[in-house]
């Protein structure tokens, strides 16, 4: 089973920042660089390295562009019109990587007092920010990328997360252009720097083993930001278009800037798989990804993996009810029934009521969103008038079902986990349909099934 991935988008996310976010994680520099080295297009180099937002240490991932594709992503007055107060420049440790090789030498930058030393996300965007049209671009449609994706040296499933990012963006844009997805050809789909980001993505999150994501909200700032086709309000329509699409919970701040680009809505809607923290969790690895903008909030991502506590603490419901005057023949349909509405457990206790008449209380276990069929059922199928509804804090463990394979055919297996220790709870219905088989008793079936268990 691989880890638990909490991507905190307090400051919005971009490709790039998730990029040294995940390898500030951990994730393997050598299995990305050979990956990014074989993208089979030409005009960049990668410098992989530390600086500091607010005096915090992050990783900082850099596609740098030649003259032919540099874009204006990272020009501050341009993008907003205005003037944009500079930080001064901070030291920062950077290895540098050239398209096809790598260079053995690391060493410092330093930046001068006043400098910005924040250059730029590099993100593919509808609204890529070039201040001329001077310079060549490519045109790429969505095909052309799937094509250039299935020459790079990643695995099958990196390869089709990757797809999947690209197809999430191609979509909103297409939707933004109101054109058809197969018709979207501009040049943003086929930036260099926007290909290297999501392959990048992909190569880390399949090397970190992630296979759950959980993104609470993604933080958007106010304004406007100046585009390829004018000026237009944060968040801008990619943007917006993918998270209208995949239902993505967001924060508007009260701060000027553009903090969530396409790139990375696309990437959280690709990877997310949950909006919901564990109550209780510990923190196995943490990284930071620095930005390149320069706002009143710094832009840094944090990734941590996480691990949830065993013994996981929820909410349920219980609905209590006095039942007389009833067969048990009723009782026991409406069991069936409550049970097949969603009821997590029922049960019925003999009690004394009014007058010493002997009655039943019916007890019925469920979640909030089922509270409304359940009542239903039990005032049509039983002679009762009042429900009595009680909310209820628990503490579960762990859990999951597994199939066996036994000589008599499969069972099915809770797999219960506290701390260190797992305890193996086979299915009523399978221990059953064994005993049927095999003329075994009960109890002899339910340990044959537990040492099939125990042994797979």
């Amino acid at each position: 089973m691989g880890d638990t991935l909490y991507l905190e988008c307090t400051a919005g996310i971009s490709g790039d920042m998730t990029v040294a976010a995940l390898l500030d994680l951990g994730a393997d520099q050598d299995v990305l660089m050979k990956a990014l080295n074989s993208i089979p297009v030409k005009g960049f180099s990668i410098e992989i390295g530390r600086v500091k937002k607010a005096g915090i240490d992050c990783c900082d991932f850099r596609v740098i562009l030649d003259e032919n594709h540099e874009n204006h992503d990272h020009d501050m007055e341009y993008l907003h019109g205005h003037h944009q107060e500079h930080h001064h420049g901070e030291e920062a440790q950077t290895a540098h990587y050239h398209h096809g090789e790598e260079l053995q030498t690391s060493h410092h930058h330093h930046h001068k007092e006043g400098q910005q030393e924040e250059q730029g996300e590099n993100s593919l965007r509808a609204h890529e920010h070039t201040h001329a049209h001077t310079h060549p671009h490519e045109h790429r449609g969505i095909q052309e990328i799937k094509h250039i994706l299935t020459q790079c040296n990643m695995t099958k499933n990196a390869g089709n997360l990757a797809e999947r990012i690209f197809h999430i963006l191609a979509e909103a844009e297409a939707k933004a252009h109101n054109v058809p997805i197969d018709q979207v050809h501009f040049h943003e789909v086929g930036a260099i720097d926007s290909i290297v980001d999501i392959v990048a993505v992909a190569v880390c999150l399949d090397n970190l083993k992630i296979d759950q994501v959980i993104v609470p909200k993604l933080c958007e700032g106010t304004g406007t930001v100046r585009c390829q086709h004018g000026v237009l309000p944060v968040p801008v329509p990619a943007v917006a278009n993918i998270l209208k699409t995949h239902a993505l919970k967001v924060e508007i701040m009260n701060v000027q800037g553009e903090f969530v680009t396409p790139t990375g809505a696309a990437i959280v809607a690709a990877i997310r798989t949950g909006d919901k923290l564990p109550k209780e969790f510990s923190i196995k690895e943490m990284g930071i990804g620095a930005g390149k903008r320069n706002y009143e909030r710094p832009s840094m991502l944090r990734a941590m993996l996480i691990e949830a506590d065993s013994q996981e603490k929820d909410t349920i419901y219980k609905l209590e009810s006095n039942v007389d005057d009833c067969t048990g023949e009723a009782l026991g349909y409406v069991m069936e029934r409550l049970f097949e509405a969603g009821a997590r457990d029922v049960h019925y206790m003999p009690v004394f009521m009014k007058k010493n008449r002997p009655a039943w209380q019916l007890n019925v276990i469920c979640k909030k969103e089922d509270i409304q069929k359940l009542e239903q059922i039990i005032f049509q199928e039983t002679t009762t008038i009042g429900i009595r509804r009680m909310e209820m804090e628990r503490t579960v463990l762990e859990r999951e079902l597994e199939t066996v394979q036994t000589p008599y055919g499969q069972a099915v297996v809770k797999k219960c986990r506290i701390g260190e220790q797992t305890k193996l709870y086979p299915e009523y219905d399978s221990v059953a349909a064994i005993c049927g088989q095999s003329g075994l008793s009960f109890q002899e079936a339910y340990q044959m099934i537990v040492e099939q268990c125990r042994e797979s």
